[in-house]
């Protein structure tokens, strides 16, 4: 069974779906080993590894496939892949669905934000109009070829406009043929019930630490009829956090002895990168001659 329709055959079962989000493709391939559903490729995390930029909209297109192939090839199960705004109208969201679909991800998410767009925790952020958002998801639906390739939009509508908006953005792009709904940074609990409670399609869950929305455990989320839950920015602010601590350290300490127990050691790093297999490879086709 390939990726898509293992996640599909997920979504079906009816299980809450856990997508933790990982910010480059060693963070995948330990997201995939420790045995979650899926990954989620965040733009956010990109934007901050790839570039060391904050996330308002500077990655191409190009960027994130490549990144998004990267993933594929690490990780091991179905990766949900952020594509922004689809980096323009509905011309360049036929690209990007076309790009995504070949470098293997199961689900691109679309969002309706104003061009350059931002994280969806962050203030300022405007949204295009409904129409031009139905627009884009219609032609994302056209492009797709295959049909377990899944559709996630996302609307930013709540912030600015209010949830009701939020709702009416969600129902139509759920009608313009959306496979999944992301209603981003819903602000209370009742909120994110009435979301479930609109939408009859599948919905997501943004779990970001510090953001918008109550950050609630998923036993909660899947009560309140949530069908996948994104933990988008974790491994980012953890990773950035070590790397302070490590980098503080050894400025300080001139060595990083002090720091070798919060380090993984050389042979299992070489075991989880996947050394052994490498090794294996060498041994078969060596040139004995």
């Amino acid at each position: 069974m390939n990726s898509r329709k293992k996640l599909k055959h997920l979504f079906q079962s009816g299980k809450l779906i856990v997508a933790p989000g990982a910010h480059d493709a060693l963070t995948a391939k330990i997201i995939g080993k420790t045995g979650f559903d899926a990954v989620y490729m965040t733009g956010y995390g990109q934007s901050a590894s790839h570039l060391g930029d904050p996330d308002v909209g500077l990655m191409t297109m190009s960027e994130m496939v490549a990144r998004a192939n990267a993933f594929v090839e690490a990780s091991g199960v179905p990766v949900v892949a952020d594509a922004d705004t689809g980096f323009g109208n509905a011309v360049n969201v036929i690209r990007a669905v076309r790009e995504y679909e070949k470098a293997g991800v199961a689900v691109i998410q679309l969002e309706d934000q104003v061009m350059p767009k931002k994280c969806g925790h962050m203030t300022g952020r405007q949204v295009i109009t409904k129409e031009e958002m139905v627009g884009k998801i219609k032609a994302a639906a056209d492009t797709r070829i295959d049909p377990d390739f899944m559709i996630m939009a996302r609307t930013d509508a709540r912030t600015v406009h209010g949830i009701e908006e939020a709702l009416e953005r969600g129902a139509a792009y759920q009608e313009a043929g959306a496979d999944i709904i992301f209603i981003e940074s819903p602000e209370s609990e009742e909120e994110m019930k009435k979301i479930n409670e609109v939408i009859t399609v599948y919905t997501l869950a943004n779990m970001v630490e510090g953001g918008r929305t109550p950050l609630l455990p998923n036993h909660k989320l899947a009560a309140l009829g949530y069908d996948l839950v994104i933990y988008p920015t974790a491994s980012t602010y953890v990773t950035t956090k070590a790397m302070i601590d490590l980098m503080e350290g050894l400025k300080r300490d001139g060595t990083t002895a002090s720091m070798i127990d919060r380090m993984i050691p050389f042979p299992q790093f070489n075991d989880l990168i996947g050394l052994p297999r490498i090794r294996e490879i060498e041994t078969k086709y060596a040139n004995r001659a």
